[in-house]
């Protein structure tokens, strides 16, 4: 294994441990869907910002599926793997190489965003009808809603004071 294959897998590693943690942190159970709010996207959306493809897959992907097998509800964790996988590759997709600001960042984050609050509506509607998919869809949009803040102002920050780390 090369020097910079075991970097990578070790940053990973610590990118999903945190977003993990950061997740189990609040857990908002959501009735009506069967399922949860987290800060998932936080770490998601960072990872993908800082690090790009494949980490914005990887952590999107095994954080997703943690989440949902740590916090009690395993009949999501294989519909996280997917949704969330996509979303943390969109958003790397999409983001720009250089100047990772709030300007060019939106984009890619509502693209991500779209991603989740669709796969979890068909996910939903998949499990228990269509009627609990659309209503998982306001709490699903609070979620990324301040995911994305939250992520702006991380990024932002770590470019202004690291800005050799994007």
């Amino acid at each position: 294994m090369k020097n910079n294959s075991v970097k990578q897998i070790t940053l990973a590693a610590i990118l999903i441990a945190m977003t993990v943690s950061l997740s189990l942190l609040v857990v908002i159970p959501v009735p009506a869907t069967k399922g949860i709010v987290t800060l998932c996207e936080v770490g998601i959306y960072t990872s993908a910002i800082l690090f790009g493809n494949p980490m914005g897959f990887t952590v999107g992907a095994v954080s997703g599926f943690l989440i949902d097998i740590i916090s009690g509800y395993p009949q999501w964790c294989l519909f996280s793997l997917i949704i969330h996988g996509l979303q943390g590759a969109a958003v790397a997709y999409f983001t720009p190489e250089r100047n990772k600001r709030i300007k060019t960042t939106i984009v890619p984050l509502l693209i991500g965003s779209v991603i989740m609050v669709v796969g979890y509506c068909l996910a939903t509607a998949l499990l228990f009808g269509w009627p609990a998919g659309i209503a998982s869809i306001f709490s699903n949009i609070i979620q990324v809603g301040f995911g994305m803040a939250v992520t702006l102002l991380i990024v932002e920050s770590l470019v202004k004071f690291r800005p050799n780390l994007v």
